[in-house]
């Protein structure tokens, strides 16, 4: 497919108003055009979450003959799975599905796996307190049964264009934040100040939220395989304790004694 961002483009572009300088204006045009109408043809992976293989099949079938590569599960479970492991330019979401249902699955993605794929659902509820909560759920758009193939293609296509933007890679457990890219950390809207290993070490634990971190993982992780003595670890998880949480009510950091730590919020693991 073709991008207007693609080199080999540019340079035909130039050639064009060579070979026919009296035509350059006209050719560039006519190219330009061209070009922007391809830019709407991205190939695009997509997962279609879908228990009825009617409707699976037929999504299938249309966006596979338009170029795309498209993926299926019949369940929320199996969904969820590959919507974690793999990544897609947007994802199909039908609401009722076996297994889990497509809001919980849509919670899940972006509250605990941190995925932003874009979503689009598909259901045969219209109500606008439904698609509300479709929304709140973490979906980007919303679609009622029956719908056309061609309008699911299109808003596919703006979801996956919109996915592909600048981004800034935010990580987020409860009110504490830590923005990847400008590698501030925030709790409670308040600046918190770390070195460069308590940076790797927050950046480990809350990726890895709440599943519990061995010790091991975290010295790799920060020193790589020249591995530091045995209390360089304790001495920096508690620098990291003191600024994270000493000041604020609700600790985030755990130990399991013997094995390693991890960050949980308190409130969501008591729900």
């Amino acid at each position: 497919m073709c991008s207007p961002n693609d080199t080999s483009l540019g340079l035909f572009i130039w050639a064009a108003g060579t070979i026919f300088p009296e035509r350059n204006s006209r050719v560039t045009r006519a190219i330009k055009e061209l070009i922007r109408r391809c830019e709407y043809l991205i190939p695009m992976r997509i997962l279609v979450i879908e228990d009825n293989s009617d409707i699976a099949a037929n999504i299938g079938d249309y966006l596979e003959e338009k170029g795309h590569v498209v993926d299926f599960a019949g369940d929320g479970v199996t969904g969820l799975h590959l919507a974690v492991v793999h990544d897609f330019d947007a994802i199909v979401l039908d609401l009722t599905l076996p297994g889990m249902d497509g809001l919980e699955l849509c919670r899940k993605l972006r509250q605990e796996a941190r995925r932003q794929t874009p979503v689009l659902m598909l259901t045969a509820r219209d109500a606008l307190e439904q698609k509300l909560t479709g929304f709140d759920s973490g979906a980007d758009d919303y679609m009622v049964k029956p719908f056309a193939l061609q309008e699911l293609e299109a808003r596919l296509q703006v979801l996956a264009r919109r996915g592909k933007g600048p981004q800034s890679r935010l990580l987020q457990l409860a009110d504490l934040t830590y923005n990847l890219d400008t590698l501030v950390v925030t709790r409670g809207g308040k600046s918190i100040q770390l070195n460069p290993i308590g940076l790797k070490l927050l950046q480990h634990l809350m990726e890895s939220s709440p599943s519990v971190v061995t010790r091991q993982d975290l010295e790799t992780r920060v020193w790589g395989e020249e591995l530091p003595d045995s209390d360089s670890l304790r001495v920096h998880i508690h620098g990291l304790r003191a600024a994270i949480d000493k000041p604020f009510d609700k600790p985030l950091i755990q130990t399991r004694h013997g094995i390693g730590y991890r960050m949980v919020d308190p409130e969501a693991a008591a729900a």
